[in-house]
């Protein structure tokens, strides 16, 4: 098979896909993120044997789950961006395995921590030796996987609350003991145990994002949101990133740009925090699915902060941005400063000269049961 990934539930034919993905996946870009996802456990092995020691390191764990977060579904589908994803992790890992060395002697290790990323021209034929299907025991791969996909959605979690601050060295060693222990050979029962373990970490991670959302932003309300657009050019924004979200509001305020959510981030109209801005209209589309039609009616820029991005047409590619751990081939990225702050003054100018968006809908859904209010 060219490739091979069950990661979601519109896998082909319920069963994986072999030639391209549901979601877009190109078989180059499945490769590199096998890849990367390989990398990546050789660093957790190292980390993993390394903690209790003077080198163990949040930044181990904190790189893991901003990987990790790239390969989930629709998220990010620049080869260029896991290139340089792969080359980071192989020199973190070096230089963490050369530490430990130096420490404690030479070891014997497995593979992924010894396998060389300095050839680029050996990434894509690596990638389809390591994937998925490299298990061949298909309770092992079935749990080995599991546990994988866990800590993906896992490592998803714990970036949303690191950028506003909240961060638990535990769920960092955590996310290398359990990345670390797909690579050992384990009972059956060994392995349903981590991924209970994994379980228990996902629900952590879950609390600790909500304690960072809600601190910040205020507990969601339940709240009439606007689906219908005014008159005024646009800027839509989609994904999970709230800080992004804020970002934005911020630096469109006073502007004559008006601010809609789509799919994703449709939540963010319960914060309290946002609703002090006048321009912040509403929603503006239904679900991530329908983006195509949707963002060609729009107008305006889109930024997507995190997934989901479904392959992007030449119609609107020019006005799609991607930030954080999102990325598409063709479409421009902001990267945060040397502070963690980012600059969205060039989608603003673009919006400056677009028109407004054409109206789909109009009236007002409800939204915002959120734990507090109910």
């Amino acid at each position: 098979m060219s490739m091979f990934c069950y990661q979601c539930q519109e896998a082909i034919g319920g069963t994986g896909c072999t030639k391209g993905g549901a979601c877009g996946k190109k078989e180059d870009t499945a490769k590199l993120q096998d890849l990367l996802v390989y990398v990546c456990k050789g660093i957790a092995v190292v980390a993993d044997k390394s903690k209790g020691t003077e080198l163990a390191d949040n930044k181990y764990g904190k790189f893991i789950t901003e990987a990790l977060f790239t390969t989930i579904t629709n998220a990010n589908f620049d080869n260029a961006r896991f290139v340089e994803l792969i080359q980071e992790a192989g020199n973190l890992r070096d230089e963490l395995k050369s530490a430990y060395e130096a420490a404690n002697g030479t070891q014997e290790w497995p593979d992924c921590v010894t396998w060389s990323t300095s050839d680029q021209a050996t990434f894509e034929a690596k990638g389809a030796e390591v994937g998925v299907l490299s298990t061949k025991d298909e309770d092992a791969r079935s749990l080995r996987e599991l546990t994988i996909y866990g800590l993906k959605g896992l490592a998803a979690y714990a970036e949303h609350a690191s950028v506003l601050g909240y961060e638990d060295e535990n769920i960092y060693a955590a996310t290398c003991e359990l990345l670390a222990s797909t690579t050992k050979e384990l009972s059956v029962d060994e392995m349903i145990g981590i991924v209970m373990k994994t379980g228990e970490y996902g629900v952590q991670v879950m609390a600790l994002l909500d304690k960072a959302n809600t601190e910040t932003y205020g507990n969601p309300e339940i709240t009439e949101v606007n689906i219908g657009v005014r008159n005024n050019p646009g800027i839509l924004i989609s994904g999970h990133d709230l800080k992004d979200m804020e970002a934005l509001l911020k630096q469109t305020e006073g502007t004559g740009v008006d601010v809609y959510t789509h799919s994703e981030m449709l939540p963010a109209n319960y914060y309290p925090a946002f609703k002090k801005y006048d321009h912040f209209v509403g929603n503006y589309g239904n679900a991530w699915f329908k983006q195509a039609t949707e963002f060609e009616s729009f107008n305006g820029p889109i930024l997507m902060t995190t997934n989901c991005i479904t392959p992007v047409r030449d119609s609107y590619k020019d006005r799609l941005y991607t930030t954080g751990m999102a990325g598409y081939p063709g479409c421009k990225h902001i990267k945060p400063n040397e502070n963690g702050e980012k600059d969205f003054s060039e989608i603003i100018e673009q919006a400056k000269t677009c028109p407004p968006p054409t109206e789909i809908e109009t009236g007002k859904i409800v939204g915002g049961f959120a734990h507090a209010q109910v």
